[in-house]
């Protein structure tokens, strides 16, 4: 039986990335900072889907108990999904450093180092796979979540190298970019009903992407095409833009 890690799983795409890999038979591994959070979803995957669910403390936060959580797991994870992150209001985030240094640490710098952990062991190993949950938000900046946006480019850059790296290793990396999604992170914000995916949506899309062994995700096509005309407006008038 193959197992996969879910680092972030209290998240609601997190959650559901589990469920759709238990229902493939993937014993699964849930990591959160708050074990109590995930006793319900460990006795319900467990049940409904008849695998094994075990729950394992992980805090991004806290990169020198990184190696400690690794080493402890049951069982090496054939699959590795790095779905944790945070956002915050941008003009906040502006006057209140610890917010910007949660933003930062917890979606770059917090996931780079369980990661580094991860892909030396697959490298050992020559094999595994290792997807991580970026942003379109890092594929340019803008006024309204630039803080965000920049430690999610960080995190695609990483992706990005992990993954050359690891290619001559015979590990396979997935950057995800989902877009907008329907989850508790972005329940105060107004998003296009068109452009919205919801949690199952993106985890269907992973599974598929992991399968089919797919370098970068757009969970809706269109996504890819939306970024690169937004990539494509020069700076001169992009800055002048109340986006």
């Amino acid at each position: 039986m193959q197992t996969v890690l879910i680092l972030g799983a209290t998240s609601d795409i997190g959650l559901a990335i589990a469920h759709r890999f238990a229902r493939e038979g993937y014993a699964i591994q849930l990591a959160a900072r708050n074990t109590d959070q995930l006793e319900p979803a460990r006795s319900d995957i467990s049940i409904r889907f008849q695998v094994p669910v075990s729950t394992h403390r992980f805090d991004a936060m806290q990169p020198n108990e990184h190696a400690a959580f690794y080493a402890g797991l049951p069982a090496k994870p054939d699959v590795s999904v790095c779905v944790f992150g945070y956002m915050t209001d941008n003009e906040k985030a502006l006057t209140d450093w610890s917010l910007t240094e949660r933003t930062l640490h917890t979606n770059y710098s917090g996931a780079v180092s369980i990661l580094n952990i991860i892909a030396q062991d697959y490298a050992k190993m020559k094999k595994g796979v290792i997807a991580g949950i970026s942003s379109v938000a890092g594929e340019r900046g803008r006024q309204s979540n630039f803080i965000y946006g920049s430690a999610k480019a960080g995190f695609t850059a990483y992706l990005s190298g992990l993954r050359n790296y690891l290619y001559h290793h015979q590990v396979h990396v997935l950057t995800v970019l989902p877009g907008f999604v329907n989850t508790k992170m972005t329940a105060e914000l107004a998003l296009p009903g068109l452009l919205t995916a919801q949690p199952h949506q993106v985890a269907d899309k992973v599974f598929l992407a992991i399968r089919k062994k797919k370098n970068v995700l757009y969970v809706k096509w269109f996504w890819k095409w939306i970024m690169l005309i937004i990539k494509l407006v020069p700076e001169s008038m992009f800055k002048k833009k109340k986006l």
